[in-house]
């Protein structure tokens, strides 16, 4: 007959051994220099994986032991095993280390000294011949876009015209396509593209400091660009202007902007 004492021996073994097999969710995030979003997590041991958001975060069903591997090509593959710990907690962090490929060193061209008059000497080419060297006329300005050019060929049509027609002394196009509204449809149409085209350059050029100072998620932060763009000033406070002046009118766009959301939520 079994002692209490033994008894009480095989319960704890048998609990350990079903807390050792107990598979839970945990939540975990990854750090690194480099990117963190759609980094692979495997868990080895139980055969599932998922893959990590834009913040580095994901969760995954584990027991003690499991074994987690990381995988990512900007990353070195990182193995760690699940502990007591990282089941009591329901959280683990990792940090992976950049994957640095070294190349073979190559040597494309002269080996400059160092020396500014030596290494000029030492380099052999030609500039490159433009039609000024040539003696033919060319132009240096902006070129403009397709729809530019369109409107360009489609003439712009004065009532004026219509008395030239008398004498025949003027083209039709403009007339037609003043007519037909195919005009008013093409200077549309470049405008669209010039406020596209700004609004893209104002992205690139000053996003990243504007919302430093003024935060905003990023899933809206391209419709608050469209909505500045949509604005009948946006052209005429932002094309040609200072940084400082378009960071202004940004400013006054922002405020209005989240008084739409704030009406839009209640």
């Amino acid at each position: 007959m079994l002692k209490i004492k033994d008894f009480l021996i095989i319960f704890v073994l048998l609990s350990f051994q079903t807390f050792m097999a107990q598979s839970i969710e945990v939540f975990g995030k990854v750090q690194s220099k480099l990117g963190v979003e759609s980094i692979h997590v495997i868990n080895k041991t139980a055969q599932v994986f998922t893959i990590t958001n834009e913040k580095g975060e994901f969760t995954i069903n584990v027991s003690i032991n499991d074994s987690l591997v990381f995988s990512s090509i900007q990353h070195k593959l990182k193995e760690i095993v699940i502990s007591k710990d990282d089941i009591s907690n329901k959280a683990i962090l990792v940090k992976l280390d950049e994957q640095i490929n070294e190349l073979d060193e190559v040597i494309v061209g002269k080996v400059l000294t160092g020396n500014l008059l030596e290494d000029i000497a030492n380099i052999d080419g030609n500039p490159p011949i433009n039609f000024f060297d040539v003696g033919i006329p060319g132009y240096t300005g902006k070129i403009a876009t397709q729809s530019e050019r369109r409107l360009s060929e489609a003439g712009e049509f004065k009532p004026k015209m219509l008395l030239g027609l008398l004498g025949g002394g003027v083209p039709l196009n403009p007339i037609l396509n003043g007519i037909s509204g195919r005009t008013k449809m093409l200077k549309n149409r470049v405008k669209i593209e010039t406020k596209e085209t700004l609004m893209n350059t104002i992205k690139a050029r000053l996003s990243k400091d504007f919302f430093v100072s003024n935060p905003l998620d990023k899933g809206l932060r391209m419709d608050f660009f469209y909505f500045c763009a949509d604005d009948e000033n946006f052209i005429r406070s932002c094309k040609n202007k200072t940084d400082f002046e378009i960071l202004a009118f940004l400013r006054r766009k922002y405020k209005q902007y989240l008084e739409n959301l704030e009406t839009g939520n209640d």
